[in-house]
């Protein structure tokens, strides 16, 4: 690793942090164990980042640009708005599937013990989540499916349905794959 470009190590600090997420069972994440997984000094990390809560945001960052920057690709894309939200839940369960350290992000237990506003920022990622499924949602009643008054109740609904997915998965140490039975249950969900 002695010849990294910039912006590379900060890069490869993210992902060692992100694959240590993938142990559920194992120890607390500190400084001195992600230093010892890259074969660094402590020192070398915070030349990087200012502190663990830098890094945590460094994973959500990269969280909120990948599941945004989709969801927005979805708006373009999809003029239907039951399918967009089906979409949406989709890309959710395959994002946690694909990530499952950021999975422990998502449900906050990797959060646990670190900077409350880590949390915060969680929290107005899943408003974010929910405004989106609003989005598609109201577009849908616009195309006749569902009813304008039951919109925020199923944003909500659709948002709780995929955070108790992730939390399965993660719980299962990642064997309860998010989108197991997805295409049966996104149906019961999405239907008029």
């Amino acid at each position: 690793m002695a010849s990294t470009k910039p912006g590379q190590r900060k890069l490869q600090i993210l992902q060692a942090l992100a694959a240590m997420l993938e142990h559920p069972k194992g120890e607390k994440i500190t400084t001195a164990a992600l230093a010892a997984k890259l074969s660094v000094s402590e020192a070398a990390l915070y030349r990087h980042f200012a502190s663990k809560a830098q890094m945590f945001e460094g994973l959500i960052d990269f969280i909120e640009s990948s599941v945004f920057g989709v969801i927005n690709q979805i708006a373009e894309r999809e003029e239907d708005g039951v399918a967009q939200a089906h979409a949406m839940l989709q890309m959710l369960l395959v994002f946690s599937a694909n990530n499952p350290g950021m999975t422990r992000v998502l449900i906050g237990d990797a959060l646990v013990g670190e900077d409350e506003r880590l949390q915060l920022r969680m929290n107005q990622f899943y408003d974010k989540v929910e405004m989106a499924f609003k989005q598609a949602l109201r577009l849908a009643v616009t195309q006749g499916h569902g009813r304008e008054e039951d919109v925020a109740a199923r944003a909500a609904m659709l948002v709780s349905y995929v955070t108790g997915r992730w939390h399965r998965f993660a719980k299962t140490g990642f064997k309860q794959q998010p989108g197991a039975d997805s295409p049966v249950q996104l149906a019961l969900l999405l239907a008029a």
